[in-house]
């Protein structure tokens, strides 16, 4: 059963979050009271995590209003090693646990690139980003590259020796670590105090979605009128 909704090019200016935590019915109706208007939810890498996004948790986001993209959980935010045929295994996991929940085709699907062992080669890098881009490509949807603290890639390789094209920078990633040329869509900062929504504990962080340097965005899925709805 594909979810409801249609894929939206989203705009500048759009504030949303990011958070491995399961998004109650209450919860996401009271961030789209606080003005969040998208959701950046994860999805199983190997093993399934009783946190992953389920179909009835992305439907009860969107019913409030609130646009959907999924990002995979990484292997370690600390220590891993990339390689070739982990992108490809990785990359089949994201898109098939993409399909399982209804999101359609078109629809962006992040690639956590963060916690590379220190002295990976970059080429075992490269070819683990690639690899995984064309997995999930394959099967339809938008390969976004999330880039975050150590991801073992300069910021020239990043642009340069990989085939994404939509990038999304961490929180604790300074602006001369952006892939050149292009770099990001879509920007995630710590919350603060004024980012918090009042009554919920949930862990999440803020994105805000602005063009790329070449007029690149994200896409993901929300209802008609988004993202002024309801």
């Amino acid at each position: 059963m594909t979810l409801p909704g249609h894929v939206f090019s989203a705009p500048d200016g759009v504030r949303g979050f990011d958070t491995a935590e399961r998004v109650n019915p209450s919860a996401a109706a009271a961030f789209r009271r606080g003005g969040y208007r998208f959701c950046v939810r994860y999805v199983r890498r190997d093993k399934p995590h009783a946190s992953a996004l389920s179909a009835t948790e992305a439907t009860s986001l969107l019913n409030v209003g609130i646009g959907l993209m999924l990002v995979q959980y990484v292997e370690s935010d600390s220590s891993w090693t990339p390689s070739g045929t982990k992108g490809t295994t990785n990359g089949s996991v994201a898109a098939a646990e993409a399909a399982n929940l209804g999101v359609p085709w078109g629809v962006t699907v992040w690639c956590d690139l963060e916690g590379v062992a220190p002295g990976t080669p970059a080429q075992s890098v490269i070819d683990y980003c690639n690899r995984w881009h064309i997995a999930v490509t394959s099967a339809g949807y938008v390969a976004g590259l999330y880039v975050g603290y150590r991801c073992g890639l300069t910021p020239t390789q990043l642009y340069r020796a990989l085939r994404f094209t939509h990038y999304w920078s961490a929180y604790n990633l300074n602006a001369d670590q952006y892939p050149a040329v292009r770099g990001v869509q879509m920007q995630q900062l710590r919350a603060g105090k004024a980012d918090f929504v009042a009554g919920q504990s949930t862990d999440f962080q803020v994105d805000k979605i602005s063009a790329d340097k070449l007029g690149g965005r994200p896409t993901l899925l929300a209802l008609e009128g988004w993202p002024e709805i309801p």
